[in-house]
């Protein structure tokens, strides 16, 4: 690897000449003509298995959910350099047929501030992350509290009141489960039983001290004493994203008219997952959709993913199946866990089974024309490792969500979908408020 630029010296050019030597290999002649020389493919390498999809007996979904959030960080312009992270994130709802209304390519302001009008909730935090120091206490500290605060604070506790939903599964009434298992952010034992049903707080049978539910996340498993990482924040916007998503459905799931949750189109931006520490209440959303399901509630779900490996994949065999020309049906490819490990990832095994702890959504592709196309995650309710799961029968309410994505299609972007547009419009860090004026915001505070 060559020295990197300095201030004073210049950067080390790499040697153009030092590996010419392997050419003599007759595998790398050979690997080097086909490279230059080949000539496209003409039909899918993966053999993905396409769907063809007709909604003219499908009923679409009525109402949509979306949420979105968005995340900067902020460093003053002092040295050492405070830092601090704004985390915002958005819950928007629309009726679709007033979104059919507005033209996709060219929305005109007046009916999208319409639209917008006391249809949108947003929550927003900050977290200090380096060389900042309240007087109450330590960056550890004073992250676990913000977390704590800022989830119990904005619409009356309702977000904080979702996620007790989630930890103590209060959807069955009749079962009073403690929360999972977590470790102590103080003494960093496990507490096995986690907290009893309902708590708020609690004390570690370890070494005494209060712990909050809101620990149970574990937010203190990527910090030290006196900074935390950039991660922090995504992760709190990811599980505020969940949290905000759930608090829509808690309020559905709970409404009189009980065929309200299941006629509704929740989407999120980006997959259905949840990753490390964070992954501890997958289960308990699994077994909600199941207990849904099973009751005859359905929920009908969605994440988009508009980057990663996944979209990626898409983009390149995208050209291969229909429809190839606009007013053709839409098709979709609904992937196994064999398909993602031996076509995505390219791994001859994984440790562990796909998605097993983190997913509780799996993977769609969908192509609608032929320059509109998106990875979709829809939730099965319970895991299946098989390498065979799982196939279109599997995803929760899979007709009906196709039946309705026509309808929300963005042609500003890429494979839009108008909500996500409009939560993310809400939501972003970049715009509103910029992070130019966050960051005179943090230098004022620190003067």
């Amino acid at each position: 690897m060559a020295y990197s630029q300095g201030t004073r010296l210049p950067g080390e050019s790499a040697s153009k000449l030092g590996h010419l030597a392997v050419i003599t290999s007759k595998w790398v002649k050979a690997l080097v003509g086909e490279f230059e020389h080949a000539s496209s493919a003409t039909s899918d390498p993966a053999k993905t298995t396409w769907q063809s999809f007709d909604a003219v007996d499908v009923m679409p979904l009525r109402n949509v959910w979306a949420v979105d959030g968005s995340y900067v960080s902020i460093q003053s312009a002092q040295k050492p350099p405070k830092e601090v992270a704004f985390v915002k994130t958005a819950l928007f709802t629309v009726d679709r047929a007033r979104l059919d209304t507005i033209d996709k390519e060219h929305p005109h302001p007046l009916l999208l501030q319409d639209v917008l009008t006391s249809s949108a909730v947003f929550h927003a935090t900050v977290f200090p992350l380096k060389n900042v120091r309240t007087s109450l206490g330590s960056n550890y500290d004073a992250v676990r509290h913000i977390v704590h605060d800022s989830m119990q604070i904005d619409e009356n506790g309702a977000f904080y009141e979702t996620l007790k939903w989630l930890a103590y599964r209060k959807w069955e009434t009749t079962l009073h489960a403690s929360s999972p298992a977590f470790e102590c952010p103080h003494c960093h034992q496990k507490l096995e039983t986690g907290l009893p049903y309902d708590a708020d707080e609690g004390n570690c049978p370890n070494c005494n001290n209060l712990v909050f539910l809101s620990d149970m996340l574990g937010f203190h498993l990527d910090m030290d004493e006196d900074s935390a990482p950039d991660s922090v924040a995504s992760a709190y916007m990811l599980i505020m994203e969940h949290l905000m998503l759930f608090t829509a459905i808690r309020l559905l799931w709970g409404h009189t008219d009980k065929s309200l949750v299941s006629e509704t189109l929740f989407i999120k931006d980006g997959p259905l997952t949840l990753r490390s520490q964070y992954s501890k209440i997958v289960p308990n959303i699994r077994a909600f959709l199941q207990h849904a399901k099973g009751i005859g509630r359905p929920l009908h779900i969605s994440g988009q993913e508009k980057s990663g490996a996944f979209f990626d994949h898409l983009a390149s065999i995208a050209r291969f199946p229909a429809p190839h020309a606009r007013g053709e049906p839409m098709a979709y490819a609904v992937l196994s866990h064999d398909y993602v490990r031996r076509e995505v990832y390219r791994s001859p095994d994984l440790s562990n089974p796909y998605g097993k702890r983190t997913n509780w959504g799996e993977k769609l592709y969908l192509k609608m024309d032929p320059n509109t196309y998106m990875v979709l995650n829809v939730p099965t309710g319970d895991y299946n490792e098989a390498g065979a799961f799982p196939t279109d029968n599997d995803l929760i309410g899979l007709s009906r969500i196709l039946a309705t994505l026509p309808s929300l299609v963005s042609h500003k972007f890429e494979g839009a979908l108008f909500p996500i547009e409009l939560a993310n419009g809400i939501a972003s860090m970049s715009s509103y408020p910029s992070a130019a004026i966050l960051q005179r915001f943090v230098e004022d505070q620190a003067s």
